[in-house]
């Protein structure tokens, strides 16, 4: 019952979407933009420090902004006809890959969920099992077989090179696929999300909303030589992220963590985290990180950002006020007008 309720309920935005977190990637810089006279008045000195210092250089500024609250404001529409047309018009060359399979889970994952499942470990034996990192509650532990990764990697590599049309992940990533749009969700995420992944977060992160996770976003990035290289100091539009590095022949590149975002950058330290193949690296979304440049080859990374209405209803994460609700498609951005049911077998969030 409770998995039709979730279906059943309209997943919203907030309506900062179209104001906050714009990413000025020439200065690597997340900016709020209302008027051109707040936009001024908060950062035009901080941008004269970062080398913006000709009237042309902050008209340039304003001219992308303008582009990219645009893009926001239709992309509920865009979207839809994405997905329109590539269901309609693009051939998988791996159909397979769309619909989540128990052989293309590695054994200690699905040893992991299944003793979440009977409630056989607590919070400490888990630890154990899985690789703590020295970032704190940032978890690591292999998920898909490689020949899947490897699959699935054939499979985006197909569509990249088809007519169809593709939407980028999020402003600071230039290269990649909404995995939604490609028809992946329904068959992969969701059970995903609901079958496995929900009974490590209920454990490892029932503080910030692991036990009532009811949406998600999923997509992949591309790091290339001749491309994106790196990913800066961010945080996550998510209660937790799994991001699964689906490999491809690479050098460094490795992510790294520093503090929650509500602690000043000069207060923290970083430590980095290597990323393997196959491997995910569990986290709470809040908890700033980045990706160093790889220094040879080409990275494919599946990223998921798994959301709990029940949190996210009370304060959005990405404007930090009470959120003011716009409806969206599919899951939106994890927003919902009424409190959300818990999902069967959920713990209570303290």
């Amino acid at each position: 019952m409770a998995n039709e309720e979730i279906v059943k309920r309209q997943f919203c935005i907030c309506n900062c979407f179209t104001t906050d977190n714009i990413f000025l990637e020439d200065y690597k810089l997340h900016v709020r933009f209302i008027s051109e006279e707040q936009f001024r008045q908060d950062y035009e000195a901080l941008l004269n420090g970062l080398g913006c210092v000709t009237q042309q250089q902050f008209d340039d500024i304003l001219i992308k902004i303008s582009q990219e609250v645009e893009r926001r404001l239709r992309l509920s529409v865009t979207s839809v006809q994405r997905m329109s047309a590539i269901k309609n018009g693009y051939q998988p060359l791996h159909p397979h890959v769309y619909h989540l399979q128990e052989n293309f889970l590695t054994p200690k994952f699905k040893h992991l969920v299944e003793c979440c499942r009977s409630g056989s470990v607590t919070l400490n034996s888990l630890s154990e099992l899985l690789e703590e990192e020295a970032a704190s509650r940032v978890y690591r532990f292999p998920v898909f077989h490689k020949n899947f990764c490897e699959d699935l990697i054939e499979e985006l590599e197909h569509f990249e090179r088809s007519a169809a049309p593709k939407g980028r992940p999020n402003t600071m990533n230039n290269y990649g696929m909404l995995l939604n749009e490609l028809g992946f969700d329904e068959g992969f995420f969701t059970p995903l999300r609901e079958q496995y992944l929900h009974h490590l977060t209920s454990l490892l992160y029932p503080d910030c909303g692991g036990c009532s996770l009811d949406s998600h976003k999923a997509f992949v990035v591309k790091y290339d030589m001749n491309e994106d290289l790196d990913l800066s100091y961010h945080y996550d539009n998510a209660e937790i992220t799994l991001n699964v590095s689906l490999g491809r022949d690479f050098t460094e590149g490795n992510l790294y963590f520093g503090d929650m975002r509500q602690v000043p950058l000069r207060d923290s330290e970083c430590t980095e985290v290597e990323h393997k193949q196959s491997e995910g690296v569990l986290h709470r979304g809040q908890h700033m990180h980045g990706a160093l440049p790889i220094s040879s080859g080409q990275r494919w990374n599946l990223i998921v950002w798994m959301r709990s209405s029940q949190v996210r209803n009370k304060l959005c994460p990405m404007c930090n006020r009470r959120p003011a609700l716009v409806e969206g498609e599919g899951f939106a951005d994890g927003f919902t007008r009424h409190a959300a049911p818990l999902l069967a077998n959920s713990c209570a969030l303290t």
